[in-house]
C-alpha cells in the first residue's frame, strides 16, 4: 500500500499539468526538459541544448527528447535572419500542445535578440587607412614616358626554350621478335593475362635487351615462368612482376659446342675399383654393374646362374657338376644412382 504526504513549497514552484507529466508518448527525458525549461523565470533566454546539459541529458537522449516535443506540439522553431545579416534560431515552449499557426503568431510578437558575443566582428566596418600623397587623376596623355619593363620585376621569368632531346637508343624500333613474344606472354599463364597494354612497348624493350644479349625466346618465357608464384598466391599486377623479372639481363651462356675441341674440358677417368665392371644391358630399374669374366653383357641374375654359395661348391679346374662354366670368379651386383 502506498501513502502520499504533500507539502506546498513556500516559494520558488511551478504549476504543471498532469496530462503533461503523464503524458504517453513523451519519454523521462523528455518531460524533464520541458519542466525545467518552463520553470525557469520570465526573460530567461536560455537554449534547449543548454538546459539538456544542465539537466544532465545525453546527446543521444536530447535529440529524442526534443523530436518528442516538437512531434507533440510543446517546442516550436523557426531561423530568421536579424539585423546586421545574422541568422538567429527562435525557439517556443508552452505547457500545451500548439499547432504550427498558433506558434507562428506568438513567435511574430517575439523581437529578434542578437547577442553581442555571438555578433560576427566583420559586420561593423574598419576604418579606412587613406593613401600617401595628394590625391591625382588618372594619366590621360597616352602611352608611358619610359619603358615599365625595369618595374616589373615581380612577374615570374620566361621558362628557357631548350630544343627538343634527341631520341636516344631506348626510344629505337623495338624489333617485332620481342613484341610477338610480349603478345605471347598472356598464353604462357594465367597469370598473366591482365597485362596493361600500355606497358607492351616497356616490356617488349626490356625483351630486345635480353635477345641482343644472346638469351633465345624459350630461355626468356623460362625465366618469366620461374618467377612466377607456385603456391597459388594471385599476381594482381602482371606488368610490374615482368617488369621486375626482365630488368637485370644475366649473361648468356656459352654453349658447349663453340668451344674448340682442344680446349674442351676432358672426361675423368673412372676410379680403378670401377674400371673393371661393365654395365648390365638386362632388364633394371637402375643401373647395375657386373664384373665379367669374358664378353659377356648380362649380370648373373639375368643369366639365371646359381647364387654364389653354389659356385663355392664347384671342382678345383673346372665348372660343378651340371652347372654351366659361365664365371669361375664370384660376382657381385652393385646399384648405382641414376
Amino acid at each position: 500500500m502506498i501513502y502520499r504526504h504533500h507539502i506546498a513549497p513556500p516559494r520558488a514552484f511551478s504549476q504543471f499539468s498532469h496530462d503533461l507529466i503523464r503524458h504517453p508518448r513523451l519519454s523521462s527525458d523528455a518531460v524533464r526538459l520541458l519542466t525545467w525549461q518552463l520553470s525557469l523565470p520570465d526573460g530567461a533566454r536560455e537554449s534547449l541544448s543548454r538546459t539538456a546539459e544542465r539537466a544532465r541529458i545525453g546527446a543521444c537522449a536530447f535529440t529524442r527528447a526534443k523530436r518528442q516535443l516538437k512531434e507533440e506540439g510543446f517546442v516550436h522553431e523557426r531561423r530568421l535572419q536579424g539585423p546586421g545579416g545574422h541568422w538567429v534560431t527562435q525557439q517556443l515552449v508552452s505547457n500545451v500542445p500548439l499547432n504550427a499557426v498558433e506558434a507562428a503568431k506568438i513567435l511574430a510578437r517575439m523581437p529578434v535578440h542578437v547577442s553581442g558575443a555571438s555578433a560576427s566582428p566583420q559586420l561593423a566596418p574598419s576604418a579606412r587607412i587613406p593613401a600617401a600623397g595628394a590625391p591625382t587623376s588618372p594619366p590621360t596623355d597616352g602611352h608611358p614616358r619610359k619603358d615599365p619593363a625595369e618595374n616589373t620585376s615581380h612577374h615570374p621569368a620566361e621558362p628557357e626554350r631548350r630544343p627538343d632531346p634527341e631520341p636516344g637508343p631506348e626510344a629505337a624500333e623495338i624489333p617485332e621478335a620481342a613484341r610477338a613474344l610480349v603478345t605471347a606472354l598472356p598464353r604462357l599463364s594465367p597469370d598473366l593475362r591482365r597485362i596493361p597494354r600500355g606497358m607492351h612497348d616497356e616490356l617488349a624493350r626490356l625483351v630486345s635487351h635480353w635477345l641482343a644479349a644472346g638469351h633465345t625466346p624459350a630461355a626468356v618465357r623460362t625465366h618469366i615462368l620461374r618467377g612466377l608464384p607456385d603456391d597459388g598466391t594471385p599476381v594482381h599486377r602482371p606488368g610490374g612482376l615482368l617488369r621486375y623479372l626482365l630488368q637485370d639481363v644475366p649473361p648468356a651462356p656459352t654453349p658447349a659446342s663453340s668451344a674448340p675441341a682442344s680446349e674442351q674440358p676432358t672426361p675423368t677417368s673412372p676410379p680403378s675399383r670401377l674400371a673393371a665392371l661393365r654395365e648390365c644391358e638386362g632388364d633394371h630399374v637402375q643401373a647395375t654393374l657386373f664384373r665379367p669374366t669374358g664378353d659377356e653383357t648380362l649380370c648373373r641374375r639375368c643369366l639365371g646362374s646359381p647364387p654364389a654359395r653354389a659356385v663355392r661348391h664347384q671342382r678345383p679346374g673346372g665348372a660343378p657338376t651340371g652347372q654351366p662354366a659361365v664365371a669361375t670368379t664370384c660376382s657381385y651386383t652393385r646399384s648405382m644412382p641414376g
